[in-house]
């Protein structure tokens, strides 16, 4: 079983947005200018073995980019496949929580994912605390992304210490899904999950060729790690990321822990 941490479903005009522009350039001739159908991620999912899929919907401060009903519109067409991961607005605090309270309880969304570099703002900023409060009475995690932003903003707000560091001192109920590695940090976010029992890792955005050395030993060296498999799919689809994951030689535990064990148990899944 595979399951795929993170992932979207694009819409026209979130793959047309301009802050791309950089990823168009590391993938040409791979970056459809048209969105497709969903049946497409499906297909894309089959090819990899992926069982299921965290879609994940975007906000930012101009409004939704892919929106919440979108997400649970495929979560409810096809809902032994896709599970829901829920954004909102960062900058009206009460009107968040309770969009994230609505996604959760009626629509079955499994987490809430704020990216920092979209809103320019690190997640120990005063405006993700509510939220922080409501993901642990919700019992439900924090998917964020650290490290290095591919898309046309700065990084800075990605970076695990200071930033990441207070928030899990500060809420060490609160599982927390650090995405895309944390390169350049990466030394930085393996520090926050070793000292933090709530803290994870997920690998979307990076091919198992480029997974870091020091990424690949703390997995050797650690049947129950806490990293997740994920894709960012459609920037860099499943099957693309997974290729190769046997010469890594992580054992059949540690392996079993990165495509599905550790998704299962971060987002509690029956």
């Amino acid at each position: 079983m595979i399951i795929d941490a993170w992932m979207q479903h694009p819409n026209a005009d979130w793959i047309g947005n301009p802050m791309f522009e950089s990823l168009r350039r590391w993938r040409p001739g791979k970056w459809s200018e048209t969105a497709p159908p969903i049946e497409d991620t499906l297909a894309e999912m089959d090819r990899a073995g992926v069982s299921v899929g965290m879609l994940c919907a975007w906000h930012g401060p101009g409004g939704p980019m892919i929106s919440n009903d979108e997400v649970a519109q495929y979560c409810r067409a096809y809902p032994d496949r896709f599970i829901g991961i829920a954004s909102v607005d960062l900058f009206r605090p009460m009107e968040a929580v309770r969009e994230l309270r609505l996604r959760v309880k009626r629509d079955g969304f499994k987490g809430l994912r704020v990216l920092p570099w979209v809103w320019g703002l690190p997640p120990d900023d005063c405006r993700y605390y509510p939220l922080f409060a409501e993901c642990c009475e919700l019992d439900v995690p924090f998917c964020t992304q650290v490290g290095h932003a591919g898309p046309l903003r700065e990084s800075e707000p990605g970076r695990p210490i200071p930033y990441l560091d207070r928030v899990a001192l500060e809420f060490p109920e609160l599982r927390t899904l650090g995405g895309h590695i944390g390169v350049p940090w990466l030394n930085e976010m393996l520090s926050l999950v070793m000292k933090y029992p709530n803290v994870f890792i997920d690998t979307s955005a990076y091919k198992v060729s480029r997974y870091p050395s020091e990424l690949v030993e703390y997995m050797r060296g650690n049947k129950r790690h806490r990293v997740l498999f994920g894709s960012n799919h459609p920037f860099w689809p499943a099957g693309e990321c997974i290729d190769g994951l046997d010469h890594l030689n992580l054992g059949v535990e540690a392996q079993s822990a990165f495509l599905a064990d550790n998704a299962q148990r971060f987002f509690k899944l029956a």
